[in-house]
């Protein structure tokens, strides 16, 4: 810890937004300095981002932070890094990037998924890393780069992810957390790779691209004298390479208080459902998909299943009716269409039309992996307008949830909601009652960079564990008990079976309309 440092700062460098966040040592939020983040993506299916711009918006944004912080250079104790997950980011000679990063949206390895998917290979993989592959991966991304661009690999010195890419623009030091390195290539029990694993991808001469394994939590490294520079902080402040964006999220928005396995939904642009558990009671399910990754306390694990695309379902509805008004000569402003969601949500009624929430152009990946997935409506008549619209979509949203933690066993006794569209209390009713559990929303505002900044706090020594840390950063800003409403509980129970047997009737139609390049 530096002396005198009064602040912890968090980075989180998500899909969408790269930003930097300070907070004092108690967990108060101070200020936040932000930037767009930017990539592209191809007809193929291909979802890229420029190494270097990357670096340089995050650079960026902790000098605006270092503007909105009097002083933040000497005060700042210890900062965090923390990223979306996934992807492939190739560095090589001299630190440089090799190629663009491919990010989590990418779905050219889809072919790779298909063909390894179900071999007695992969269920043997599984049962030790307890990750169903999907086309997000490093490790299936780095299959295909091998069969299309061998160049690429052959000049990589190592693969990291988003925040490891930062972390060694920080540092200097190649490395990884133990959450990503074992969902990806190790064993979630003993968080550390396994070579059973990597034999199993058929990736063992890729091994050497693995940086070492570092826990945040645990151990720092000095930030070096060009990202001081970059960025106006102090060479040799304490920097922690935190865990993904998903896990430090759960973290600061309430997976775990109390020890009592409470679920945790993100409701942002994906859609994120996990509970905590302890790795001798994970529950590995038959279609071989989800996620394990070890949370930054000891003996805890997240059970994961993701789905690809959450609010952008919401998005895509509104930009419809934007899209319609726009027609007629009337400009409507994006957040006025979020303020009617919940009007909207109470004109409808509940249960008449299902939505399979799959509007991600790289299919699904939760509770089933398959990218051909597509959304869609069921049951519409002429007599459903809008409204009867968008409570479908929600209520499809809340339904996945559902979809995702019976995949994973038991439903957790309580489920904590965080994410921009927890907000909503309409919502969050229907969430509740889909799930048949009682939610309580985190009113942290960023969640991803608290978590990071949280792991940051134990490592200098501001806490003496992780559990002190929670009892002032999380406990304090969860909201009140939000019961399931017992009526429209009722109803999602009757229909779930309907929701869950018609996204499973759909397979080969989705399979057909993709081999005819419908759902490009």
């Amino acid at each position: 810890m530096r002396p005198g440092g009064d602040i912890l700062i968090g980075i989180d460098a998500g899909t969408s937004l790269i930003k930097s966040v300070a907070f004092d040592l108690a967990g108060r939020q101070i200020a936040v300095a932000s930037t767009p983040n930017r990539y592209r993506t191809g007809a193929d299916g291909a979802a890229t981002q420029s190494l270097s711009d990357t670096w340089d918006d995050c650079a960026r944004t902790l000098r605006d932070l270092g503007d909105k912080v009097p002083g933040l250079a000497t005060r700042t104790a210890a900062l965090a890094v923390t990223a979306q997950g996934d992807g492939t980011w190739l560095v090589g000679a001299d630190n440089q990037p090799v190629t663009d990063a491919w990010l989590w949206l990418d779905a050219r390895a889809a072919p790779v998924v298909r063909r390894l998917r179900g071999t007695s290979a992969d269920r043997a993989r599984f049962a030790i890393a307890g990750n169903g592959l999907n086309a997000c991966q490093m490790s299936v991304q780095l299959l295909h780069m091998k069969d299309t661009m061998p160049e690429a690999v052959a000049a990589a010195e190592v693969a990291l992810h988003c925040k490891d890419w930062l972390y060694l623009n920080l540092t200097g030091i190649r490395a990884t957390g133990p959450c990503e390195a074992v969902f990806t290539f190790g064993d979630f029990r003993t968080r550390t790779y396994d070579d059973r694993v990597i034999e199993a991808l058929g990736l063992t001469s890729e091994k050497r691209l693995l940086p070492q394994i570092v826990d945040g939590s645990e151990i720092t490294h000095p930030l070096g004298t060009a990202a001081a520079t970059a960025t106006g902080l102090m060479a040799g402040t304490p920097v922690t390479l935190a865990f993904l964006d998903v896990p430090c999220t759960a973290l600061g928005g309430g997976i775990h208080t109390g020890g009592r396995g409470q679920g945790c939904t993100i409701i942002g642009s994906t859609g994120m459902h996990m509970r905590a558990t302890t790795p001798d009671a994970v529950f590995l399910n038959d279609d071989l998909t989800g996620y394990v990754m070890p949370l930054p306390i000891p003996g805890v694990v997240a059970q994961i299943q993701s789905n690809m695309a959450a609010t952008l379902n919401i998005d895509w509805l509104l930009n419809v009716a934007a899209g319609l008004l726009a027609d007629f000569g009337q400009e409507v402003a994006h957040h006025d269409l979020i303020a009617r969601i919940d009007g909207w949500i109470a004109q409808g009624e509940p249960g008449r039309v299902l939505y399979h929430p799959y509007i991600s152009e790289a299919g699904e990946r939760g509770p089933m992996v398959d990218p051909a997935a597509r959304a869609g409506f069921t049951g519409l008549n002429s007599t459903h307008r809008f409204a009867d619209l968008m409570r479908a979509v929600v209520e499809g949203l809340a339904l996945a949830a559902h979809d995702c933690y019976a995949a994973m066993g038991a439903i957790p006794p309580e489920v904590r909601l965080t994410g921009g569209a927890a907000r909503s209390a309409a919502l969050r009713r229907i969430l509740s009652a889909a799930i048949g559990a009682p939610v309580r929303t985190s009113t942290r505002e960023e969640a991803g960079a608290a978590g990071a900044a949280m792991m940051a706090a134990v490592a200098i020594g501001a806490y003496s564990d992780m559990q002190a840390c929670i009892a002032d950063w999380v406990t304090p800003n969860l909201g009140a008990l939000e019961p399931p409403d017992p009526e429209l509980a009722q109803i999602y129970a009757r229909i779930y079976p309907a929701y869950r047997e018609a996204r499973q009737a759909l397979a080969p139609v989705w399979a057909e309309l993709a081999e005819n390049g419908a759902t490009r």
